[in-house]
């Protein structure tokens, strides 16, 4: 019998995140695409990395540190993913400056330029020079060190220039300092032509003004980044929010873990700055372009060129919500499943909206993970709140780098007069959820959404993610049960139609597996996911291969599963999409099982399902359940946007083979398109009908 235990039956997780960032990394190489579409996924991917050194290789460092030696099922020590990951990333970095030379090169005929200052016109260096007394020069930090002046702390994704200067009395006589280039000043200083310049290449040519009496002799641009882990030991849930603001500070001053350089290989600067940050040779990352690829974005958003990104889509609200009815009424006749953002987030906003202005609503319980700013839902919280309705939102401040934002919502919500729960202890709140509670006819009505992604109108029309509206007794009265486990004490938080992590969520993913194993051949299971970790989750599901059952797996991200494995995972096929959106959704078919399909707001990831509050919602209603099977088996059938994993842990681009294209997201975009044709031809019936699925070609699917 195969030992389904064998190391070599997984995909090391860290190994598996940098493979996805490679995906990112070519749909920038992908000449198909406009060329800021381009630049937009060299932004994402460098924002990717950056988040990763922050995170996960800082935590590998610390696993090392500390001795631990195996920490994930495939049994690589901590060191070896380290050197693993340094060698990948290292490597890949030839890709990634050949990426960018490329789009700069081809942008130029459009208008589009990235030059430096010797490369401009006369009358252009003046405007710089100006630019420079006027803009930088009043925030700028120059910072001599020597025997008076010690080194500086550098806060995390801290970016300047290296300077070696020399006494213009006295030749002979060389110094050496920092300038921090502060992060109110954008990367680069744009031209009225359209002219990009980075802007250490003006602050260069100024050094002489930031040390007067000093002449320039050479300097290298810099980046550090630091472990931004917060570690948080939870005390006194009153102290919670001032342990948290602690923690913030002390995220700034994390140990360093990597050194971008921009340099022509001048080996006396980065060696300068390495005698005092103390940074592995490894981590060390020499550039011949410019530093921080998130600051792309900058050029990415200009307004004049929005012809080369891809097309935007407007979402679309269909019926029955695009109708006037009051949308209680409508849910009261009927569930409603979304699909962002091909259908709008706005009925999810105008829900919390209306709630907070009928006179008739008694109660709003809400969960918060990342809502963006100036959220109009956190606004029509605190309203209904002021207004004297009971208003309890779950807050939960320990969302990785949006602590600082929702540390801001709480306060407000708090001053507003809303009851704000700061987080369970020892767990992330990473549901999201909303009961509405309303007096009907002198009897109380409760109405309900569930999503898979955050309340955040901002991030919905990137992301695609699934909301479900209902007003079912069952529903509703688990999510009661729900709040009242959030705000209250239970030792068993048990629900009876949803599931909840960290207790009910992986033992039904685990029987909903099993069941399927039970009818072999004639067994289905398609999984939206994006990350499937959990070893307990994959070895079930090798399994389920084993005695025949077929298995699709559309992970986004990380895939510790091997799939195509003969004898183990031969049915097994993973793809990932990449593309327009970012696939955010989670969603579950198993083809016999009663309940069929679900969604959820947690990856089968250790973390979500024992470390995490979540939910788990079957879909029942036969028209939200068939939309959901369909998206599934639409995303199954992509050949356009879709990388396939194989066995030996890379991907491959899926190809075409047939005629017929199949991208997803255009496929969708399409389908909402059509629906709202059809609402001015069409009879109410038939309209709802298309609404309730899609209008995908059932020769696709």
């Amino acid at each position: 019998m195969l030992n389904l235990r064998n190391p070599s039956l997984y995909n090391n997780r860290e190994l598996a995140w940098v493979q996805f960032n490679t995906r990112v990394l070519k749909q920038a190489q992908d000449e198909s695409l406009p060329l800021l579409e381009r630049l937009k996924f060299l932004a994402i991917y460098g924002t990717n990395l950056d988040e990763f050194y922050m995170i996960r290789m800082a935590g590998l460092k610390k696993l090392f540190t500390a001795g631990i030696i195996e920490s994930s099922a495939d049994k690589l020590t901590p060191l070896e993913q380290l050197r693993e990951i340094r060698k990948y990333i290292h490597d890949e970095q030839d890709i990634v400056e050949s990426c960018i030379d490329n789009i700069l090169k081809k942008l130029e005929p459009h208008g589009i330029s990235v030059k430096y200052y010797n490369q401009v016109s006369k009358s252009q260096k003046e405007h710089l020079s100006r630019f420079f007394k006027e803009q930088i020069y009043p925030v700028i930090i120059p910072i001599a060190i020597d025997a008076t002046h010690p080194f500086p702390h550098l806060n995390n994704l801290s970016f300047g220039l290296i300077v070696k200067l020399k006494d213009s009395d006295n030749p002979m006589i060389e110094r050496s300092g920092i300038i921090r280039v502060p992060r109110v000043l954008q990367r680069f200083v744009e031209l009225d032509n359209n002219t990009y310049i980075p802007i250490e290449s003006v602050i260069s040519e100024h050094v002489e003004e930031l040390f007067p009496g000093y002449t320039l002799i050479k300097y290298a641009t810099f980046r550090v980044t630091r472990n931004a882990d917060i570690a948080i030991e939870e005390e006194e849930a009153d102290d919670f929010m001032e342990i948290l603001e602690e923690g913030l500070k002390l995220r700034r001053k994390g140990a360093m873990v990597r050194l971008e350089v921009q340099t022509d290989g001048d080996e006396e600067l980065i060696n300068f700055f390495n005698r005092h940050a103390n940074i592995y040779k490894d981590d060390i990352f020499r550039f011949h372009t410019f530093l921080n690829l998130s600051s792309l974005w900058q050029i990415v958003s200009n307004k004049n060129f929005q012809n080369l990104l891809i097309e935007p889509f407007q979402p679309k609200t269909l019926p029955p919500l695009s109708s006037s009815e009051n949308i209680f009424k409508i849910l009261e006749k009927e569930d409603i499943l979304l699909y962002h953002p091909y259908e709008s987030f706005d009925p999810v906003v105008q829900l919390i909206q209306s709630a907070a202005k009928d006179p008739d609503v008694v109660s709003i319980k809400m969960t918060l993970y990342r809502s963006g700013t100036n959220s109009p839902i956190v606004q029509s919280l605190m309203s209904a709140s002021e207004s004297g309705k009971q208003v309890t939102v779950m807050v939960e401040l320990k969302a990785r780098f949006d602590e600082e934002n929702n540390l801001i919502w709480a306060k407000a919500l708090e001053k507003a007069g809303a009851h704000v729960i700061y987080g369970i202890r020892g767990f992330k709140v990473h549901a999201k959820a909303t009961l509405i509670t309303k007096r009907k006819n002198g009897k109380l009505k409760q109405y309900a959404h569930i999503g898979t992604g955050n309340y955040n109108p901002a991030t919905a029309r990137i992301y695609t993610d699934m909301s479900y509206l209902t007003s079912k007794d069952e529903i509703t009265n688990d999510l009661t049960r729900f709040f009242h486990f959030l705000t209250g004490f239970s030792k068993k938080g048990s629900l009876n139609e949803l599931y909840m992590s960290p207790a009910q969520i992986k033992p039904k993913i685990l029987s909903l597996i099993n069941n399927e194993t039970k009818y072999a051949d004639s067994g289905k299971i398609i999984v939206k996911l994006n990350a499937l970790v959990d070893e307990d989750v994959i070895r079930a599901l090798y399994k389920a291969s084993q005695a025949g059952v077929k298995i699709d797996l559309i992970v986004r991200g990380v895939c510790c599963l091997k799939p195509g494995i003969e004898g183990v995972s031969e049915n097994i096929r993973v793809i990932s999409i990449l593309g327009k959106y970012l696939e955010h959704a989670r969603a579950f078919y198993f083809k016999n099982d009663e309940t069929q399909v679900y969604i959820s707001s947690a990856d089968w990831m250790p973390r979500n399902l024992t470390r995490r509050i979540e939910l788990l919602t079957a879909i029942k209603d036969i028209n939200a359940r068939e939309k959901i099977i369909q998206i599934l088996k639409l995303q199954c059938a992509d050949n356009s946007l879709a990388h396939e994993l194989q066995s030996d842990g890379s991907y491959e681009k899926v190809s075409s083979s047939s005629n017929k294209i199949v991208n997803n997201h255009k496929l969708l975009e399409d389908s909402v398109n059509k629906i709202v044709k059809a609402t001015k031809k069409e009879s109410p019936n038939t309209i709802l009908q298309l609404a309730s699925k899609l209008f995908i070609e059932d020769e696709i699917l």
